[in-house]
């Protein structure tokens, strides 16, 4: 009897009191991040006070899901988890001012193919329960580099 293999799954992030509003969002297909109140700027990690002012007067709100990849490194050390997959891990800047680390995808993961500064959008990847948010380079931007949208 020969065994089924099924496919790996990524790991699914936990989510926190301080993050739930974050995942419950990205289950809609928004990206959601905190806004002071007082000082009106955008910050990432969530957290009940403002990381520039130390407000407790924020808020959720949704934010453009464009970017521009400021760091990235292929991971090319098998993951199980990824099955033979080099997934790109990157920091990438928000429209709106706030870094958060993320995946690229949609390109292959190749350093020509990943240029510093290239715009990105936001889109929604399943990952067991949990719906991720991961980057993939904006149309013109793939056109640009010889990729498909």
């Amino acid at each position: 009897m020969t065994a089924l293999t099924v496919p790996p799954v990524p790991p699914a992030p936990l989510p926190t009191p301080e993050s739930a509003p974050y995942w419950d969002a990205a289950r809609e297909g928004v990206l959601r991040i905190q806004r002071c109140n007082s000082c009106r700027r955008h910050y990432f990690y969530p957290r009940s006070f403002c990381r520039y002012c130390a407000s407790a007067d924020v808020a959720w709100t949704a934010v453009s899901g464009r970017a521009r990849l400021i760091s990235y490194t292929v991971n090319h050390r098998p993951l199980p988890a990824f099955g033979s997959v080099s997934p790109v891990i990157a920091l990438v800047e928000l429209d709106e001012g706030p870094r958060l680390m993320t995946n690229i995808v949609g390109v292959p993961p190749l350093p020509e193919h990943l240029r510093l500064d290239m715009r990105l959008q936001v889109e929604f990847e399943a990952r067991g329960d949990i719906m991720l948010p991961v980057f993939r380079p904006e149309p013109e931007t793939a056109q640009k580099e010889g990729q498909t949208a």
